[in-house]
């Protein structure tokens, strides 16, 4: 039987306790200091203590049925809500007159609906107006609680809508780097099986690795540099069996940034931008550098080539391999702030993305972890 009841209880929202614990402390020093005052200057006799108990007991036990009136009403448009409260303020103001009655002039021998009227009517002139005062404080504290409520939930609903717009960039951009690159990928197992069968094996565990990083992937996860620089150099090695010495790869990398954190995939897109329009399209084919680099508290990252440059224009406009680039884009500025979004430069001889991420947020947030 009494589990019900404390599941009941348990359910209650944390800050209504609180809320009702500060209203109930209130009205108690309210109700303390008025009868101390009228038990010294008005009313000598000590019943006055014990009368202010028993209105108080019912006040407590009111302001429980008020919050979850008042939370009944939220639901109904503001219209029914202010005339719900008035009936409500008036039911209240009842109760307690009623009470009031029953310990003042009930008690005493002055029973009766004339001397209920009475005493009632009497209440509405002053020192009655401090029940409505009870019901109306109580309502504005449960409408204060549920706005800063509905701030919390719009906040928490933005973080949710945040995580999962970020998740679906990552998803989007899986999908959008695997099928052509799979794709091609196989047409090369394909050709270097009748060739080179130990080729392609190295090619398939090449894949494989890829493609376990990439599922991997996903949310806020972060990763070290140098793991994002094998998953690169994976990449690099199997389009170089399609493309040859046409396609060349040079890392320089600080060996200080190997550490870092940053978020999984980041380069890949840019990379392979670099080898979609700016080296295959162009029949020598070219070069493709990586570099990484910390400058104080920061650490820069370029990936350059000297392929067609501006000549390939809708690599320029960021439209080309679009989810890839934009998502790439729209990743970092999410994640390190809005100075940390792409910079891209193009020219005749060829085309470069660049970015900054701030050094010493990466390394407390790797502290964080390892603690």
């Amino acid at each position: 039987m009494n589990l019900p009841v404390l599941k009941s209880i348990e359910e209650i929202p944390r800050v209504w306790k609180k809320a009702y614990l500060l209203l109930c402390l209130w009205f108690a020093a309210n109700y303390g200091v008025g009868t101390f005052i009228e038990w010294k200057l008005e009313n000598p006799n000590t019943y006055i203590f014990w009368n202010t108990l028993y209105l108080f007991e019912v006040l407590c036990i009111l302001i429980i049925g008020i919050f979850f009136y008042a939370n009944w009403l939220f639901r109904f448009r503001i219209y029914f809500q202010v005339a719900g409260h008035a009936i409500g303020a008036m039911t209240h103001f009842l109760i307690m007159g009623t009470l009031s009655y029953y310990l003042e002039d009930y008690v005493e021998g002055y029973a009766g609906w004339d001397f209920w009227k009475a005493h009632i009517i009497g209440l509405l002139k002053w020192e009655g107006l401090h029940f409505h005062d009870q019901y109306i404080i109580t309502v504005g504290v449960y409408y204060v609680i549920g706005y800063f409520q509905g701030l919390q939930k719009q906040e928490q609903e933005k973080s949710e809508l945040a995580l999962k717009n970020r998740e679906m960039q990552i998803s989007l951009l899986k999908s959008q780097i695997n099928p052509h690159f799979l794709f091609n990928t196989l047409n090369s197992i394909n050709t270097l099986i009748g060739s080179s069968k130990e080729q392609a094996r190295k090619v398939i565990t090449q894949l494989s690795d890829i493609f376990r990083y990439a599922l991997d992937s996903h949310g806020d996860q972060m990763v070290k540099l140098i793991q994002e620089l094998d998953f690169i150099d994976n990449y690099i090695r199997i389009q170089q069996v399609r493309f040859g010495d046409r396609l060349k790869f040079v890392k320089q990398v600080d060996f200080s940034c190997l550490n870092v954190e940053i978020p999984p995939m980041i380069l890949q897109p840019l990379v392979e931008n670099s080898v979609k329009y700016g080296i295959a399209p162009k029949e020598d084919g070219g070069t493709i550098i990586l570099t990484v680099k910390r400058f104080n508290n920061m650490i820069f990252f370029e990936v350059k080539d000297d392929g067609l440059g501006s000549k390939a224009k809708k690599v320029m406009d960021g439209s080309s391999s679009g989810v890839g680039v934009k998502n790439t884009d729209q990743r970092l500025k999410s994640i390190f702030g809005p100075g940390s979004g792409l910079r891209i430069h193009s020219n005749e001889w060829g085309y470069s993305v660049s970015f900054f991420i701030p050094y010493e947020e990466v390394l407390e947030e790797m502290k964080s972890k390892a603690v």
